[in-house]
C-alpha cells in the first residue's frame, strides 16, 4: 500500500526518536527508503551518532534503493567528517527522490545537502512534519546556534510545592509510576544534571534502570567546591558510567585530585554571586557536545536555571501529599518583586500516572 509522503516522514520521525540521549553530539534521525509503495530501508542514527541514519537504511536496502525515495527526518550531511557525506552515499545509491523535514542549521550543512543532491539530480522536497523534527532535534539546533543544550528540569512536588520535609525525607513523594516516567525521560537525554546539594543528601546514581537499556547518560553535578562524599554512589560508579563535576576556581588540590583518581570529568566554570554562573556552566556543557540535559534539581539549582532564563521544558510530576510550610521549597528565592518578572511556561500536556500527576510545560 503507498502511503503519503507524512506517513513515511513520520515512521522516520518515530525511529529519530530511538536515538534520543544517545547520538550526541550529533543529531538523532531517521530514515525510510521506499520503492514502489515498499519499505526496503529503515535506519536511524547510531550510538555515538554513527553511522548516520541514511547510511544505516541504504545498507538495509541495498540494491533496491535505486530509483526509491528516500524520507530523512533532517537535511542529509554534506561535509566530510569521520564519515562521508550522507547526500553523496544517496546520490550513489541511486535515490530518485529525497523528502526531508527540514534544513540542518549546522553551517558546515545548512544548504548544502540539498544543493547536492539538486545537483545530481534528485528530486528534493522539504518541509513535511516540520515542527515535529525541529521538536526532535531542538537540543541540537540550540548547541549549534546558541552552543548550549536543551535543558528539561523535573520537579517531583507535594500539593503545597514541597519537595522534602524539614528533616530532609523526600523518599518518596510520588510513586512507582511517576518514578519509572523518570527512568524513561533521562534515557532520552544526553545527561542528568543535578546540584551538589541533591548529590550529598539523596546520594542518587542518576542511572536509567528497569527498562532494560544499557546504555546510560552522562552524570553531572553542578559541585562549585566539590564537596562531595568519595564513597559516594556517583564516586564509587565513575569509571562505570561517567561523571562530570562542574566546579568553581576556588577548588582544592587535593580534592580535583581525588575526584580524577575515580575517573571522573572535571569542567572549571565561572562563579557569580549565587554559586557557578548558569550560562557559562551551559555553555561548557554544550562545548563538550551536550544537545539534551535533564535537570532533576535541588531547588538552588533549579531557581538558578530558571532565573537565567535556560530552561526549556519543564517537567512537574505532583502528587497528592500535604507537607506545610515547613518542607523544603521546590525552588530557592527567585528574588521576583513583581509577577511580570516571573518565567512563564505553556501547558503542552498533561496525564495521570498511577497516583500522581505529570505536567509538561513549555517556554512561553
Amino acid at each position: 500500500m503507498i502511503l503519503s509522503d507524512q506517513a513515511y516522514m513520520k515512521m522516520a520521525l518515530s525511529l529519530a526518536r530511538r536515538g534520543l540521549g544517545r547520538t550526541w553530539p550529533n543529531p538523532a534521525v531517521g530514515c525510510v527508503i521506499v520503492n514502489a509503495g515498499r519499505i526496503v530501508g529503515r535506519g536511524w542514527t547510531q550510538v555515538g551518532g554513527r553511522p548516520h541514519a541514511e547510511v544505516v537504511a541504504l545498507v538495509q536496502a541495498g540494491k533496491r534503493a535505486n530509483g526509491a525515495t528516500a524520507y530523512v527526518t533532517l537535511e542529509p550531511c554534506a561535509h566530510h567528517g569521520q564519515t562521508p557525506p550522507c547526500s553523496e552515499a544517496l546520490i550513489e545509491a541511486g535515490i530518485a527522490r529525497v523528502v526531508a523535514a527540514m534544513e540542518d542549521s549546522d553551517p558546515r550543512v545548512s544548504g548544502r545537502g540539498f544543493a547536492q543532491l539538486r545537483g545530481a539530480g534528485v528530486v528534493v522536497e522539504t518541509g513535511i512534519c516540520a515542527k515535529d523534527a525541529a521538536e526532535s532535534n531542538a537540543g541540537f539546533f540550540l548547541k549549534t546556534e546558541v552552543g548550549r543544550p536543551f535543558v528539561t528540569l523535573k520537579l517531583a512536588l507535594s500539593l503545597d510545592g514541597r519537595i522534602a520535609t524539614l528533616t530532609g525525607d523526600s523518599q518518596w513523594i510520588t510513586g512507582s509510576e511517576a518514578r519509572r516516567a523518570v527512568h524513561a525521560m533521562r534515557a532520552t537525554h544526553d545527561a542528568v544534571l543535578i546540584g551538589a546539594g541533591t548529590a550529598r543528601g539523596d546520594d542518587p546514581s542518576l542511572t536509567v534502570r528497569g527498562l532494560g537499556i544499557g546504555h546510560q547518560p552522562v552524570r553531572v553535578v553542578a559541585a562549585q567546591s566539590l564537596k562531595i562524599d568519595l564513597e559516594s554512589s556517583l564516586a564509587k560508579t565513575a569509571r562505570d558510567v561517567p561523571v562530570w563535576l562542574c566546579h568553581g576556581s576556588d577548588v582544592k588540590d587535593e580534592d580535583r585530585a581525588a575526584w580524577i583518581d575515580l575517573g571522573a570529568e572535571l569542567i572549571a566554570c565561572e562563579t557569580d554571586a549565587s554559586g557557578l554562573e548558569p550560562h557559562q556552566m551551559m555553555q561548557a556543557l554544550g562545548h563538550k557536545g551536550l544537545t539534551r540535559v535533564f535537570c532533576e534539581g535541588g531547588g538552588h539549582l533549579a531557581a538558578s536555571l530558571l532565573r537565567a532564563d535556560l530552561v526549556d521544558r519543564l517537567v512537574i510530576h505532583s502528587a497528592g501529599v500535604a507537607i506545610g510550610g515547613d518542607g523544603l521549597a521546590g525552588l530557592a528565592s527567585m528574588g521576583h518583586d513583581v509577577l511580570a518578572d516571573a518565567a512563564r511556561f505553556r501547558l503542552a500536556s498533561h496525564r495521570q500516572l498511577g497516583v500522581d500527576i505529570e505536567h509538561i510545560w513549555q517556554r512561553a
